[in-house]
């Protein structure tokens, strides 16, 4: 049994998970009830990238992503603020004082178009799940709430079932292949020297 699975602590105890979450992220069955999620979720990043990536003020100016910004930065005179937190909204003033919208525009067009191509063929789906969670997040963040928050929740489930959501697709493979950096390998146990024979005695 994987560590994930089942955690010691420093007093000896044995705590492992429930079976429900065992069988959701660490069986391959369940590989069945992540398709359609992932599926769908990944449908939504390519609809969303198509016109982004169609727009040259995206892909080309980012134009559009400074539009976004600078509606996301005004604090009004009456009203709450897009932005609930100060520093955020300091964080995305020095993006636009330094221009970054004009290479952030494309980054944000063909990241939210490989996020969905690779959750659609299911190749490294927690990744792909994790950063489209970030830029959920960020979305989110910057006040645009929409569907992010229903999407977070969709890539934050994808990256705990990280091991079989991409069973039935290209992961079925490239796990197989690649492994994962932090994979150990177990040591092999040093083999027993034989015993030297020792000559029997025989009778005279």
């Amino acid at each position: 049994m994987s560590s994930i699975s089942r955690t010691t602590t420093f007093s000896g105890r044995l705590i492992q998970d429930p079976p429900i979450a065992k069988f959701l992220f660490s069986d391959v069955r369940a590989a069945w009830i992540w398709l359609p999620i992932r599926l769908w979720l990944g449908y939504q990043w390519i609809t969303a990238s198509l016109h982004k990536i169609s727009d040259p003020n995206w892909t080309v100016t980012g134009e559009a992503l400074k539009g976004f910004w600078m509606n996301a930065v005004k604090v009004p005179a009456q009203g709450s603020p897009p932005i609930a937190f100060g520093w955020y909204r300091d964080f995305l003033n020095g993006l636009l004082q330094s221009n970054s919208y004009t290479w952030f525009g494309p980054l944000v067009a063909w990241g939210e178009f490989l996020i969905g191509v690779a959750l659609v063929v299911g190749a490294f789906v927690g990744m792909a799940a994790f950063f489209g969670m970030f830029m959920n997040w960020n979305f989110i963040m910057a006040g645009a709430a929409s569907t992010n928050g229903l999407l977070l929740v969709a890539a934050f489930l994808l990256v705990l079932a990280w091991k079989v959501a991409g069973y039935i697709g290209a992961d079925y493979a490239l796990l197989r292949r690649l492994g994962v950096p932090w994979e150990t390998r177990p040591t092999e146990s040093p083999s027993q020297s034989p015993r030297p024979m020792t000559a029997s005695k025989t009778a005279s």
